[in-house]
């Protein structure tokens, strides 16, 4: 089994849509260092990896503006566990080590041309960041035109606007080099993710909602439950 360290783990945070209570079932200790909370349904809690998230590298070692490269993070309450291993179970799967099972982690590759993010590895981990299963599904999905009501689609957001946020620490940290070509685009701001951005695909900025997600915290663990 693959175990995740701390550093190569996915997820990390931005506060897209009006802040939930996080789920409180999910007690596992995510580092905020590395991963960042964006939002919380009842069942799950949403995170990305602002350190490890970067664009894609072409086959000439160009940094690809129209890539971006993001690991996420998903931790569960006790009802989505169960879910998750009832479903298994219903399709004849391995259920071994599913007792300590607390989230999932995936990467999920942008093509800001196109408009669609393809999920490329999902792995559920348990209480030691180790992965149980690792499914490649590989499917693209459209990134907009989605319902606002979408929590998915409200993550995808968040995680792109949070890249145009810090686009030059994700240039920086890409291990490619970078075209003038594409250095022009990215002076006009006519590069895929901003033009992307502009197109409609933008959510609130993560330092507005900083404030907002520490209250829904603390009220969400006084409270002892997720709303």
């Amino acid at each position: 089994m693959k175990k995740w360290g701390i550093g190569l783990l996915a997820a990390a945070v931005l506060f897209a849509a009006a802040p939930q209570y996080p789920a409180q079932a999910a007690a596992i200790q995510v580092p905020e260092s590395v991963f960042h909370w964006v939002q919380s349904t009842s069942r799950q809690n949403y995170y990305f990896n602002k350190e490890q998230m970067c664009y894609g590298v072409d086959g000439s070692g160009n940094i690809d503006l129209n890539t971006l490269i993001v690991p996420t993070l998903r931790t569960y309450d006790d009802v989505q566990k169960q879910d998750v291993v009832d479903k298994r179970r219903w399709k004849m799967m391995a259920t071994d080590g599913y007792d300590n099972l607390v989230g999932c982690a995936e990467y999920l590759s942008f093509n800001l041309t196109d408009k669609t993010v393809t999920v490329t590895q999902h792995d559920d981990l348990d209480n030691t960041w180790t992965a149980l299963s690792s499914t490649h599904d590989g499917t693209p999905m459209k990134v907009c035109g989605r319902s606002d009501k979408d929590v998915d689609a409200k993550f995808y957001r968040a995680i792109l606007l949070y890249a145009q946020e810090h686009q030059d620490e994700l240039i920086a940290r890409t291990k490619g080099n970078l075209s003038k070509a594409d250095q022009k685009l990215l002076k006009n701001g006519t590069d895929p993710l901003n033009l992307l951005i502009k197109q409609g695909t933008s959510a609130p900025s993560v330092q507005k909602k900083a404030g907002a997600r520490q209250t829904a915290g603390r009220t969400g663990a006084q409270n002892g439950r997720s709303k």
